[in-house]
């Protein structure tokens, strides 16, 4: 009988030595929560983990202790001084360390070697195994993975994702469109790789219990299913800190953040005739309010609160490497994955977002309001035949 994708994950793990955990740039609640828990997990069953994520951690995460999360993998990399001798034959080959550096002797059988014969190619990574989580492209890993494309094709790799965008990247894919997040998904894995004793220890749930409730928006989403509920339930009873996750991500602003938010709710624009709203940040109120890009982190909540009669919202943010676009629906029945498609972006039909990048395309913030509506008057136009 053909093992179940989870079945394979559980083996694919048991029968590997050193594993890269890995997602997507601009985390997310459910990003850092899996990613966190998957490198606690693997430690705690004795496996060596490397956990990247391209962009810094939200500090509003920082509760998680997501401090072994580096930003690229080169160090895991071997170090290779490669030598042409196919014109100069060696005779032998001798090194030894003074003065805290590595010296390579060679001595050739006649001529002489010159240091247009010395090369440095890429060496091979230790890692046997990748794990890609919440990400539905290898594209959207950002620079660690442009940076090592080899690596990936060379690497197998488990994905690990909800989202209905998900390319099916991995040689395993554990894809739960019916999941609220991937930390809900990691729960009964976490239950197949170790039948004996719990992993659930207090930081990996509460790890877990954040990617669920940052996704749901604590529950209040539609996305709220009765499993995630009783998934939610179970994280809680291994002693998940619930009060501690609603206190550091929905009650703990600083001032500049409040600052922020306030512009931004200042700002809004009212697109009645395509039924959503929108707002942006500049670089120049980040600058302005003395805020980070971090504390722009939970405006989009804000937004879907003051939103009524529209079918979505939509924040854009202006970073240093382009533009960012989130998306949120609040209507019935509609999928904001498809408008971030429009942007080489994804997500799924309740949350979505894109990355315009700064250099690779000039479309400012007026044509990609422009766009949106051309999306929205097809949509309607469709609905009301």
């Amino acid at each position: 009988m053909e093992l179940s994708p989870k079945q394979q994950i559980v083996e694919a793990i048991r029968g590997s030595e050193n594993i890269l955990a890995i997602t997507h740039r601009g985390p997310d609640g459910d990003a850092v929560g899996s990613l966190v828990a998957v490198s606690k997990v693997l430690e705690k069953i004795g496996k060596k983990v490397t956990t990247v994520c391209a962009d810094n951690i939200p500090a509003v995460f920082s509760f998680l202790d997501g401090n072994q999360v580096v930003k690229n993998i080169s160090g895991n990399r071997d170090f290779v001084i490669s030598l042409d001798v196919s014109n100069v034959k060696a005779d032998k080959f001798l090194y030894k360390t003074e003065d805290g550096r590595i010296n390579f002797i060679v001595t050739p059988k006649s001529g002489e070697f010159t240091p247009e014969m010395v090369s440095f190619p890429g060496g091979k990574f230790k890692f046997d195994l990748i794990i890609v989580l919440d990400c539905p492209d290898l594209e959207r890993l950002g620079k660690p993975y442009e940076e090592n494309v080899d690596l990936f094709y060379e690497t197998p790799i488990i994905n690990i994702d909800h989202h209905a965008s998900n390319d099916h990247f991995g040689k395993i894919n554990l894809v739960d469109l019916t999941a609220t997040s991937t930390c809900e998904i990691l729960v009964s894995l976490f239950e197949s790789l170790s039948k004996d004793t719990s992993l659930l220890t207090d930081d990996i749930a509460t790890a877990l219990l954040t990617g669920i409730i940052t996704d749901t928006n604590s529950f209040q989403n539609q996305n709220t299913t009765p499993k995630s509920l009783t998934v939610a339930a179970q994280l809680v009873a291994a002693n998940a800190d619930q009060q501690e996750i609603i206190r550091k991500i929905y009650k703990t602003r600083s001032l500049s953040t409040l600052r922020l938010w306030g512009r931004v709710l200042t700002n809004i624009h009212d697109e009645s005739n395509y039924r959503f709203l929108w707002s942006q940040i500049k670089k120049s109120d980040f600058s302005s309010v003395g805020a980070s890009a971090d504390d722009s982190d939970g405006v989009i909540d804000e937004l879907l609160k003051t939103a009524y009669g529209v079918d979505f919202v939509l924040l854009l943010i202006e970073k240093d490497d382009g533009i960012h676009g989130s998306l949120r629906a609040v209507g019935k029945g509609v999928d904001v994955s498809g408008i971030a498609n429009l942007f080489a972006g994804g997500g799924h039909p309740m949350a979505a977002g894109f990355v315009i990048e700064d250099g690779k395309s000039d479309i400012p913030t007026d044509q990609i309001i422009s766009k949106i509506r051309e999306y929205q008057k097809a949509r309607n136009r469709t609905s009301n035949n």
